[in-house]
């Protein structure tokens, strides 16, 4: 594992995280995860819009928006009314490098195509907001961008690429962000290309 780069206050960037081997073993688990919970397109609140990236989720809660709900966290699938697989047990390992004192109950997987983005956002619809979002990139490469706590403050970019970790948290936990574009063609994880992101978050807070 390379050096840790503290990007801003509490955004810190882990790269290389995981190996090759790690990744490998990952993916199949999160292959064996879609099988159980399948890809969807999540819609934008009131609009119906569709993401460009597609997902589901792991755990025991998974995050989904559309046009009648809006954004929010659920025990089942939205399609198919099933419980959410379990989080991977390597996906654990970049959550505690968060240092976090509970454990995560959401794992968000999205699926990028080598057109897909996503907009500049805040990660806000969890009550433990004390806890960091922890990110973790598989397959090709991707330019994130990262700015302050509101929208117009200025951001800066950095490459993320396979294996990498992302830690938002602290001063950094609410701050905007998202990924301007993908690099097809940099990974030869995923046969088929594109990039996998899964975000771990604590949805409530721990009870004492």
């Amino acid at each position: 594992m390379a050096p840790m780069l503290e990007l801003a206050p509490g955004l810190v960037h882990l790269p290389a995280f995981f190996d090759r081997a790690a990744q490998e073993r990952l993916v199949a688990d999160l292959r064996a995860a879609v099988a159980q919970a399948p890809l969807f397109t999540p819609r934008m609140p009131r609009t119906g819009k569709p993401f460009s990236v597609r997902m589901t989720n792991c755990g025991a809660l998974g995050w989904v928006s559309d046009a009648a709900g809006g954004y929010r966290y659920q025990a089942a699938h939205p399609e198919t009314g099933a419980a959410w697989p379990a989080i991977p047990a390597l996906a654990l390992d970049a959550w505690a490098a968060g240092g976090y004192g509970a454990p995560p109950e959401a794992c968000l997987v999205n699926f990028y195509d080598a057109a897909a983005r996503m907009g500049l956002h805040q990660d806000r619809d969890e009550a433990a907001l004390d806890a960091p979002v922890v990110s973790v990139s598989l397959g090709d490469s991707c330019l994130f961008r990262f700015g302050g706590a509101n929208r117009n403050d200025p951001t800066r970019s950095v490459k993320l690429h396979s294996g990498d970790v992302v830690l938002i948290g602290g001063a950094s936990r609410l701050c905007f962000h998202g990924v301007d574009k993908i690099y097809g063609g940099t990974s030869t994880l995923l046969t088929q290309g594109g990039r996998i992101n899964l975000t771990l978050r604590r949805v409530s807070q721990p009870i004492p």
